[in-house]
């Protein structure tokens, strides 16, 4: 989940602060994960490790750079076409969110940052991309 409410500063000194973004990160959010301190697999928001299926999990503050690994365009249940995108976090997680810029734009591969913007309808994680925001067709 990801979520930017007041109650999220709550939830973490309840210790359940995995996957949210991190209201006192200081220049821009951050999306918290989980690792499992028995394989160090890297994950987002679990309940067991699904690798070793371990419930050790400690929660770990990710840079916020990451690769687009698959993105698609939606045309259904918005007014204007919107990009879903798949992205896989420097850490080794992957995490479903979305790229700023035209949908038709976002190419696997692209390299992205997570945004301080915020999706008001999905509540997922917003990106923009670091390279080239509009590169040709190829």
């Amino acid at each position: 989940m990801y979520h930017h409410s007041g109650s999220v500063a709550a939830r973490q000194t309840a210790g359940s602060a995995t996957g949210v973004l991190d209201p006192a990160a200081p220049a821009t959010e951050a999306v918290l994960f989980q690792r499992c301190t028995w394989c160090g697999t890297a994950m987002y928001h679990r309940l067991l490790c699904p690798v070793c299926q371990g419930s050790d999990l400690r929660t770990e503050r990710s840079e916020g750079v990451g690769t687009v690994r698959h993105s698609t365009v939606v045309h259904r249940n918005t007014p204007a076409a919107r990009n879903v995108s798949l992205v896989e976090m420097a850490e080794g997680f992957v995490v479903r969110g979305r790229v700023m810029g035209p949908p038709i734009g976002i190419h696997s591969g692209d390299r992205v940052r997570l945004s301080t913007a915020k999706d008001p309808v999905r509540g997922e994680p917003v990106f923009q991309l670091i390279d080239e925001p509009y590169r040709a067709w190829t």
